[in-house]
């Protein structure tokens, strides 16, 4: 079909350049020129070469390094292309190096300048990868919607409890859940699970997991016993060498009796008088059909806040590529005061995005803050 768009809808040309000039400036102005260059090095190390090869680079001189970084970059570049485009690429590129001429009889050369075909070529790769790169894009951010249709949009309701739920994904879908499920008036279940990978196989295998928690949940009488169907599931209908962590707890209204399952998941941490940590719990989901799971169950008294967590927290990374780590976890959930769970929560969040910085990163990161408040 024609395209009907008008041409006003069509992105302007000088004003997207003047937007973008803006952007990059901005980003200068932040953090520096020489910190966007090492940046963007950075990122293209990680993607394009292996840790072997970034190992050999360090342990090189400054002019060593960047020849080589240079040398492999390209050729890293190169290999990653389909065998018809690596075609395409090395035939525009002699083009360009190519300046040829030809006599006829004693007097007349004809000269063939064909890099501008060269150049020609090179573009058409380009654009080619740049189409792939789009379409990916375009379909990463309709599985993105569909993934935020799936979470819950705000924070459950209970009587004598405070909640804050919240996930962020490392890429455009990731593989981290956060949900609640309020079975019956006086029953409601919130989960937190961390599927293993990232990106779209890790949010495929997610939705799995949310969807047979939810058909499951209300149907079982004990926690082990949705721990022990929910496994065996995903060891039959799950990937090779995917599996799932899982802490999912129910509550009651006006009660502060938990009853927890925790499948290979972080020890949630409690805070009363101090910080302790929850047993360990059983083996992670969809590793072995037989595994037994267990229930805990526990009192939290008014005031006693818990927070579980993904490892996107405690492994997350700054530039020197240092941890979050527990212990800096620790201190500021215990130093956080009398706060709402929500501000618990945005203080955790907060903490963890200034220890990163600009650092890229690594794995989703989820955060589940049960408090029970204190009798006004």
């Amino acid at each position: 079909m024609p395209n009907t768009r008008s041409a006003s809808q069509e992105p302007r040309l000088f004003r997207t350049l003047r937007q973008d000039v803006g952007v990059v400036w901005n980003d200068i102005g932040r953090i520096g020129i020489r910190q966007t260059f090492r940046r963007s090095l950075s990122d293209l190390e990680a993607f394009y070469l292996t840790t072997h090869r970034r190992d050999e680079l360090a342990a090189m001189g400054r002019g060593q390094r960047a020849i080589y970084l240079l040398l492999w970059l390209l050729k890293a570049l190169f290999l990653k292309l389909t065998p018809a485009r690596r075609l395409l690429l090395l035939v525009g590129i002699c083009l360009i190096a190519l300046h040829s001429s030809v006599r006829f009889g004693d007097t007349t050369r004809a000269t063939f300048d064909l890099q501008p075909l060269g150049i020609l070529l090179v573009l058409l790769v380009l654009m080619l990868e740049l189409k792939d790169k789009l379409l990916a894009r375009s379909e990463l951010e309709a599985g993105r919607a569909v993934q935020l249709a799936l979470m819950p949009d705000r924070a459950p309701q209970l009587a004598g409890w405070d909640f804050w739920l919240f996930t962020r994904s490392a890429n455009d879908v990731g593989g981290d859940l956060v949900d609640f499920l309020s079975m019956t008036p006086t029953r409601l279940a919130i989960t937190l699970g961390d599927v293993a990978g990232k990106a779209l196989p890790a949010a495929l295998l997610m939705a799995k997991l949310q969807a047979t928690i939810r058909a499951l949940a209300a149907q079982t009488a004990s926690l082990g016993e949705l721990g022990r169907l929910v496994n065996r599931i995903l060891c039959r209908d799950g990937l090779p060498n995917r599996f799932a962590t899982l802490v999912h707890l129910e509550l009651m209204p006006d009660d502060g009796h938990v009853r927890l399952l925790n499948a290979g998941h972080m020890p949630p941490l409690v805070r009363s008088t101090s910080i302790s940590e929850l047993p360990r719990g059983s083996i992670a989901l969809g590793i072995t059909p037989d595994a037994d799971f267990h229930e805990q169950q526990f009192d939290l008294a008014p005031g006693d806040v818990l927070l579980a967590y993904s490892d996107g927290v405690t492994e997350a990374m700054n530039r020197a590529g240092d941890f979050f780590g527990d212990d800096r976890l620790r201190q500021v959930f215990g130093a956080a005061g009398d706060l709402t769970a929500e501000q618990i929560g945005r203080r955790v969040l907060a903490s963890v995005d200034a220890f990163t910085g600009d650092a890229p990163i690594h794995d989703d990161l989820s955060l589940v803050v049960v408090k029970r408040p204190r009798a006004l």
